[in-house]
This record gives structure tokens, C-alpha cells and sequence, in this order.
């Protein structure tokens, strides 16, 4: 899911104004650029675990517009991955009330919370949306919690490559290959789930897996 640098939130806005009916109308959706789960942490501002306590919609007192308006979620923070220079406590979040502006419904009753990431606007408030980084935390796989902790921006100098047909080489040494889509037909495959692309002790880009190597062949580094 949200994005600056590798990756890119196509928030495909356009509102036509008809002034002389007083109306608006939005003519195109959310898009959203294919990233890895460390792609996505790397260019966020904020990466943060954390329950919604409850909900409210919020408009700009500026403006009328329904499109405007936002979600307005209430949270409990329960670990900060990501952000400690910019926030130190945060109690909400904001979302676009609409989906096709790329806003998200997170649910109060999801007990293990939610892994969410976003940017900080200019007054201090948290913005999250489709093409970050916000997935039920019961979803990620251990691999991924624990590439949260330190392996994600070990490797945020590196860059990371979505393989989408062959051939696909490696442009550099600072450089991982994304080969999900190709050999599992969907971008939420054994990279994405287990793997942190880092930069090693020599300055070059690897893959990095935790725990027993698995099937597939693009496996670069284990744990002892």
C-alpha cells in the first residue's frame, strides 16, 4: 500500500468545477506505484504499530467540498518503528474519506492493530493512504516484523527493482532484484514476505533472509 522517491501515490485528482451549477465531481481513482514493503517503509516519514480507538470525519474550515473532507482516526500507539525525530507521540492519523482518493478504512476492532505508515503534513498531522504502508498487523509475516526493527533501513540506500518480464539484470552493485511478479504472479510473494534487500560491509546490495533458506534460487545471504 502508501509515497515519495521509489515510491509513487498517482492520487489521480481531477476536479471539474462547474461554477455555474455549483458542482464537483471527481473524474479519476487511486493509483498506485508497485512497491516492495521496504520500498515503502524507506520513503515514509512515519512507521508506527498501533490500535484505532475510534473514528470521526474532519473537513478543512476552509472548505465545503465533500472531497475535502477526511477520516480522522484515533489511535494508541503500541511501538514506533520509524519517525522519532519527527513525532514523539502521535494520537491520530488521516485518511481521505474516499477510496478513489486513495483513503483507507482501518476497523476499531481489529484487536492486534495495524502496521501503518504516512507522511507528516506541515502542522503536525499524520497522513496515510492506499500507497502506504498499512496492513493488519496479524497479516505480516514474522520475517517482516522483525525486518521493521533495523533490516528495512539497513537497506534504504539500496534500490530495489520490480522484475516484470525477461530478461531483467541488475543495473549496479546497489541494487536488488524484485522477482516476485515473475515467479509467483503476484507482488506479495517470498521477497516481499521474507526478504530485506541491504547493503553488505563491501557497499553492494543483497538479498537478506531470516530463519531456513526457502525453495526459490534468488536467495543471497541467511542467518547463520
Amino acid at each position: 500500500m502508501a509515497v515519495s522517491q521509489e515510491r509513487s501515490a498517482f492520487l489521480g485528482l481531477a476536479v471539474l468545477l462547474l461554477l455555474g451549477a455549483g458542482l464537483e465531481e471527481v473524474v479519476e481513482g487511486c493509483s498506485c506505484h508497485p512497491s516492495h514493503p521496504q520500498q515503502l517503509f524507506c520513503s515514509a516519514e512515519i512507521v508506527i504499530r498501533a490500535k484505532i480507538s475510534g473514528e470521526k470525519i474532519v473537513s478543512p474550515s476552509n472548505s465545503s467540498s465533500p472531497y475535502m473532507k477526511m477520516i480522522q482516526y484515533e489511535i494508541k500507539m503500541i511501538k514506533m518503528f520509524k519517525g522519532f525525530d519527527r513525532a514523539k507521540d502521535i494520537q491520530y492519523v488521516y485518511t481521505p474519506v474516499f477510496s478513489s482518493l486513495c483513503g483507507v478504512k482501518l476497523d476499531s476492532n481489529n484487536k492486534a492493530g495495524y502496521l501503518l505508515s504516512g507522511s507528516m503534513w506541515s502542522d503536525g498531522r499524520i497522513s496515510i493512504g492506499q500507497c502506504d504502508l498499512v496492513e493488519t498487523w496479524d497479516n505480516l509475516s514474522l520475517s517482516q516484523k522483525k525486518n521493521l526493527n533495523y533490516r528495512y533501513q539497513m537497506g534504504c540506500e539500496c534500490r530495489i527493482n520490480t522484475c516484470y518480464t525477461v530478461p531483467c539484470a541488475s543495473t549496479g552493485e546497489n541494487e536488488c532484484l524484485w522477482t516476485d511478479w515473475l515467479l509467483d504472479n503476484s507482488l506479495n510473494g517470498e521477497q516481499a514476505r521474507q526478504y530485506a534487500c541491504i547493503r553488505r560491509s563491501d557497499t553492494s546490495c543483497s538479498w537478506y533472509r531470516g530463519g531456513p533458506p526457502p525453495e526459490k534460487d534468488f536467495l543471497d545471504m541467511t542467518d547463520p
